[in-house]
């Protein structure tokens, strides 16, 4: 094997201890999503370990003197010329490249997306806190109270009493 395929199952091996799927899995909601990313990580980890397993190891050496006493070492000696002249080419990425910019400014843009996410999270979790409470207290509310919390509501109730605005 080239060193080049070792390398990069090196990486792929390395790359998957850094993934956090635990960390992932309690993001999904939905269990379709569960189910797609079980799939998920099971891929990978074949992926992975087909990487490890096939791919890394070295070819075994020829045992040449052990064919010449079966067969003679005329034909073997140039199988073993035919052998030795096969170079087998090195993978040069040219994929890469092309795609490691697109790939950096989409990940710039998932962060900032995160972000917006966890801002957008946070304020929908204080107006559902806003909502439940309002729900627990709606029944012995009185008007003054809901107004306090809702004053442009209030001046809007003013302004069309004063205008005499009755809704009709």
């Amino acid at each position: 094997m080239s060193g080049t395929v070792k390398k990069l199952t090196d990486v792929a091996f390395k790359a998957s201890k850094n993934i956090d799927w635990d960390g992932m899995a309690k993001l999904l909601v939905s269990d379709e999503a569960r189910k797609e990313f079980a799939t998920l990580r099971r891929t990978f980890d074949e992926v992975n370990s087909a990487l490890q397993t096939k791919f890394s190891q070295e070819p075994e050496p020829v045992d040449w003197e052990y064919y010449r006493k079966g067969i003679g070492s005329r034909l073997v000696d140039m199988y073993k010329e035919a052998y030795e002249s096969i170079e087998i080419p090195k993978y040069v990425d040219t994929v890469t490249p092309q795609y490691k910019p697109k790939f950096d400014s989409l990940l710039v843009e998932l962060k900032e997306a995160e972000k917006k996410s966890l801002k957008e999270s946070e304020h929908l979790q204080k107006e559902i806190a806003d909502v439940q409470e309002l729900k627990k207290k709606l029944s012995t509310m009185t008007a003054n109270e809901y107004f306090e919390k809702h004053p442009e509501l209030k001046k809007k109730f003013d302004d069309e009493i004063r205008n005499d605005y009755w809704g009709y």
